[in-house]
């Protein structure tokens, strides 16, 4: 067996049913929507969920938990590489970053990632650095302040 011969199984997949092309096709006249009513009509249906005017099941069930998700703490990321586009000994801050367009948005602060090479002295001031970044940094001499 190789596999460029692999095939689904027999009735494990079924042609697309195409309506509308004539009588011939086994889904003529109606085209399987049946005579009239709601699901016939075009963009007719209901939405998904929907139980005839029944309360839905996702209003029936008592909403439990609590989700941290609002009070999230979303940083700004940028990695080692990108620091390269400054010349050696500039001290770079967040608001510098902003100003040469390498942030777009500063969010709750900036985060430096390691990811990449630098090969330049820097003075990095951010909110936090990952373990690797700071690493990189002040292995060139540099310095990886937290505002």
């Amino acid at each position: 067996m190789k596999l460029n011969e692999l095939r689904p199984s027999e009735g494990a997949f079924t042609t697309k049913k195409r309506v509308g092309r004539g009588v011939s096709s086994g889904h003529g006249k109606t085209s399987g929507k049946g005579h009239k009513g709601q699901n016939a009509r075009s963009g007719g249906g209901v939405r998904p969920g929907f139980e005839g005017g029944q309360l839905p099941l996702f209003r029936r069930l008592p909403k439990r938990g609590f989700s941290n998700a609002m009070f999230k703490v979303e940083y700004a990321t940028i990695n080692v590489s990108d620091l390269e586009k400054f010349e050696n000994g500039a001290v770079v801050t967040p608001e510098l970053l902003k100003e040469m367009g390498i942030l777009k948005k500063q969010l709750a602060g900036v985060k430096v990632l390691g990811n990449g090479e630098l090969t330049k002295k820097l003075t990095v001031k951010a909110n936090k650095f990952s373990a690797q970044a700071k690493e990189k940094i002040e292995a060139i001499g540099g310095k990886a302040e937290v505002i």
